[in-house]
């Protein structure tokens, strides 16, 4: 009787473990798939970054901080880049507080002062900037240096005015 009663208890330790084993097996297959499908994923998104990266690096070269001549021509006169660019805007948006029109834009305003919202750093010389009178918008190209004194000088080279 106690053989009898061993056996059952070991045919049903087998079960169980064999029904353990399926189990788990099909658990880990399941994380497998799931991993593999993550994996995926990341590759992607990883090949996404990538592109965005090259796509990011080939549009900040027209800027004054991804040109490294531009750069250097500040170096040279001992300015930092940043600090020229933080210095140029300051002045461009100052003038924007001034009554009336911004002195830069060669527009008078028709339906409000013209005042300019945007500027864009293409290197050392040069800016383009956006300006508007809150109905009509246009966009131009301004100059800036520095001159013997150190002063900021800014001209517009040229600009234009949407259709409304």
């Amino acid at each position: 009787m106690r053989n009898k009663i061993f056996m059952y208890l070991f045919l049903f330790a087998v079960l169980f473990i064999i029904f353990l084993y399926m189990s788990e097996k099909s658990i880990f297959e399941s994380q497998e798939k799931r991993i593999a499908l993550l994996e995926a994923k990341v590759e992607k998104a990883n090949d996404s970054i990538k592109t965005l990266h090259n796509t990011m690096e080939s549009l900040n070269y027209f800027t004054l901080q991804g040109n490294d001549n531009a750069m250097t021509y500040f170096e040279n006169m001992g300015y930092e880049a940043a600090e020229v660019e933080a210095k140029v805007s300051d002045q461009i948006y100052d003038f924007n507080l001034q009554k009336g029109n911004n002195p830069l834009v060669p527009f008078d305003g028709m339906e409000g002062d013209m005042k300019i919202n945007k500027l864009k750093f293409l290197n050392h010389k040069w800016i383009l900037a956006d300006f508007t009178d809150g109905t009509y918008w246009g966009e131009m190209i301004l100059a800036f240096s520095f001159n013997k004194n150190n002063e900021l000088e800014l001209t517009t080279l040229d600009s234009f005015l949407y259709p409304q």
